[in-house]
């Protein structure tokens, strides 16, 4: 008997789309484009419905993390902090 490990899939941010093409070769120009930037995840996805390439961008989750996890520890300095000071008054 084998186990197998199932890794849970986390949700990163929303995707924004940069713009609509007819054709694949336009819509990979603007991906290269925007690869370019740094810390931004990039894809071309075609629309069925619409018979369309799409540009979709993002940040990149892992830097996104970084950036929220810096906020949430400047947070919690901040709230200890003026803890400790209404402490010292009595």
């Amino acid at each position: 008997m084998t186990e197998t490990m199932t890794a849970e899939h986390e949700e990163g941010r929303p995707w924004n789309i940069e713009g609509r093409f007819a054709t694949y070769d336009e819509a990979h120009w603007k991906r290269e484009e925007l690869m370019a930037q740094e810390n931004l995840q990039v894809k071309v996805k075609w629309m069925r419905k619409r018979d369309d390439f799409v540009v979709k961008t993002r940040p990149d989750p892992s830097v996104m993390l970084a950036e929220e996890t810096a906020l949430r520890r400047e947070e919690k300095r901040r709230r200890k902090k003026k803890l400790n000071k209404k402490r010292r008054k009595k």
